[in-house]
């Protein structure tokens, strides 16, 4: 699986070395974290993404991607599908380090992720954020999600394409 590229960024398929790596808080050779990276989010990530591959194997192209800016190849976070398409779409999740925030690169890396699984044929697309993280919440709407409802902890999101027709 090649790298989604991004004017400003590339999202790097994880493989498990990079998931271990996260997961002990130890960049890989050749690899360079942002200060902050990995949060406690993106461990929880990585932890999800090797007990997938421990229980039905390797999920890619649906597993999680590590968010790069293409200037310095820095890793400043990540997002990433939550499984495999199903009849009712996909959970995405993503989280960028305190110095990476508020300059559209959440925003970009989810479009190029959404635009992904569209070429895919996925139809529809969830992903939820806490009450209180409005910089997330405004994200999601800026690609399109539209809010579909909210509990006492968390509002959910959602993009619907339709069946994809050839042109």
């Amino acid at each position: 699986m090649t790298d989604l590229e991004t004017p400003r960024l590339l999202l790097h398929p994880m493989n498990a070395s990079d998931a271990l790596h996260v997961r002990a808080g130890t960049p890989g050779d050749g690899t360079h974290w942002a200060p902050g990276y990995p949060s406690p989010g993106e461990k929880a990530a990585a932890e999800r993404f090797l007990d997938t591959c421990a229980r039905t194997g390797d999920p890619s192209p649906f597993g999680s991607y590590e968010i790069r800016r293409r200037e310095d190849g820095q890793v400043i976070g990540g997002m990433g599908f939550h499984g495999a398409p199903d009849e009712n779409g996909n959970v995405t999740g993503y989280g960028l380090v305190p110095s990476a925030r508020g300059m559209g690169y959440a925003s970009e890396a989810l479009r190029a992720l959404l635009r992904f699984a569209r070429e895919q044929g996925v139809s529809r697309v969830h992903g939820d954020a806490d009450l209180d993280n409005i910089a997330s919440q405004r994200v999601m709407e800026a690609v399109g999600m539209r809010l579909v409802k909210e509990d006492g902890t968390l509002k959910y999101y959602r993009i619907d394409w339709g069946p994809r027709t050839e042109e």
